[in-house]
């Protein structure tokens, strides 16, 4: 196979945090490679080495048909193509003007016509059946929606076709039906020669698509090998932490008073109820009405904008980027927005309570930084995720909604997250979880599923299964 990108002995140091250690990578046509890794294991500053944002204070980058300088500009000319776990499209914009932002080719006369042309084709390559116009705009979309769209635009040939496409937790918003879609796609494009970079944290769709996977360990690669020669056991085992089971036990239906409830009349379909202590989940199809229903009971508990001293509801976003992390912000400060009535005297927040809580929070989620006071987007965006999990966690609200909290976190904070629900749920504490991932559908002790922004079902203990589900998903859709 023909060699399309080198890295050999890369270094990458952040102040006191050493990000790649002398990581030697060559990426070939005709192969999927899958990186896997627990965050801050060095996969994202790998790929921005590889996509030239990045240069390594030593070693270098060699690619098939360019010769000089590493750059942006030099990787997009070679047809290496990055689709981020943190979507880059401008809201403002139709999906046929961020086509044209991203593909330099679509200019002069007529430019929007062909931009809503490569648009559409990609995007019926990639996810056929999709809803999406080249005329709307991005902001109206779902997250899912424009996931799909940067995806496809990363696969479109607007003149440059794509030899080498990037993808960092491309499947994080999207359904099964969409993530099965988009990884059909990728052994379509990868048999036809070209090649993809697949990061993940769920491992099944490495083990199913990759055909070489590289583990990654602080900094390093700790394992290389052909994707057959893994199992899911041997690859957990290989990232450094075991995984361990999911507790799946349920409790017996709860019969106390309900701490949040919406009548069917509010959102159609059925009725909508929680109890205390319950860990209630919002499956379905995404995009479906889960994070509507999420929003409205938050501001059913929340009606007025100033955060109050008793919270009752906190709130964990899934698009941190939108309405999760404050970025010119501290780690500190980011965790600690949540709690200020409890950290402050009249009028004025003690800093070494402050503090004293950011670390007991850091410690607690294991968020990988040597300084809370470093900027929130220094961390992978596995950590951001766990800061805005410490922020709602730290609180007094008794009732936590999670909007598919879970998007980019490794599999061992995973486990660590659902054991810390399960402990807080034991004790009174209401979560209502939205997930697209069934395997944590299936870790609630009951689920409302949705469909075109009702609940058209209602499921409890072993009734949770995925087959259930996506019965009720697609039941009577046309």
């Amino acid at each position: 196979m023909t060699a399309l990108v080198e890295v050999t002995g890369a270094r990458v140091r952040f102040g006191e945090v050493v990000a790649l250690d002398g990581v030697s990578l060559t990426v070939a046509a005709g192969e999927c490679l899958g990186l896997v890794g627990h965050n801050g294991a060095g996969k994202s500053t790998l790929v921005n080495v590889l996509n030239g944002g990045l240069a390594p204070t030593e070693g270098a980058v060699r690619a098939s048909g360019h010769d000089g300088d590493w750059s942006i500009a030099a990787a997009r000319a070679i047809g290496l193509r990055s689709v981020f776990q943190e979507l880059s499209l401008c809201p403002n914009l139709t999906v046929a003007e961020n086509a044209r932002l991203m593909h330099r080719s679509l200019s002069g006369r007529g430019w929007r016509r062909r931009a809503g042309d490569v648009a559409r084709a990609a995007l019926d390559m990639v996810f056929p059946g999709h809803r999406i116009e080249p005329r709307m705009q991005v902001g109206s979309l779902s997250i899912a929606e424009r996931q799909m769209v940067e995806i496809a635009m990363a696969f479109a040939d607007a003149g440059i076709a794509p030899r080498l496409v990037i993808l960092d937790e491309p499947t994080s918003s999207l359904d099964a039906g969409l993530a099965e879609q988009l990884l059909a796609h990728v052994r379509r494009f990868v048999a036809g020669g070209g090649a993809v970079i697949l990061i993940t944290h769920i491992l099944g769709e490495i083990l199913s698509t990759a055909t070489r996977i590289v583990v990654m360990k602080d900094g390093r690669i700790a394992a290389e090998r052909p994707a057959q020669a893994f199992t899911h056991a041997t690859l957990v085992d290989a990232m450094g932490s075991p995984a361990g089971d999911q507790d799946r036990s349920r409790r017996t239906a709860q019969t106390g008073a309900a701490v949040l409830s919406l009548p069917a009349g509010a959102r159609g379909g059925g009725d909508f109820t929680v109890r205390k202590g319950e860990v209630v989940g919002l499956a379905g199809l995404a995009g479906h009405g889960q994070t509507r229903m999420l929003h409205a009971l938050h501001d059913l508990k929340t009606p007025q904008w100033w955060p109050a001293r008793d919270p009752q509801v906190a709130f964990v976003a899934g698009d941190r980027r939108v309405n999760g992390t404050f970025d010119v912000w501290s780690i500190l400060r980011n965790i600690s927005i949540g709690t200020l009535s409890d950290l402050s005297r009249r009028g004025w927040i003690d800093r070494r309570a402050e503090a004293a809580r950011g670390r007991e929070w850091q410690s607690r989620i294991a968020i990988r930084t040597p300084d809370l006071n470093l900027p929130i987007l220094s961390l992978s965006g596995g950590n951001q995720q766990k800061a805005l999990f410490a922020r709602a966690l730290s609180s007094r609200a008794p009732v936590v909604l999670m909007d598919d909290p879970m998007r980019g976190v490794d599999v061992g904070t995973k486990q660590e997250v659902y054991a810390m629900i399960r402990a807080e749920a034991k004790v009174g504490r209401t979560f209502v979880w939205y997930s697209t991932e069934m395997d944590e559908i299936t870790l609630c002790d009951r689920v409302y599923v949705f469909r075109d922004g009702v609940i058209v079902a209602e499921l409890e203990g072993d009734a949770i299964t995925e087959a259930n589900v996506l019965s009720a998903s697609f039941a009577g859709a046309a």
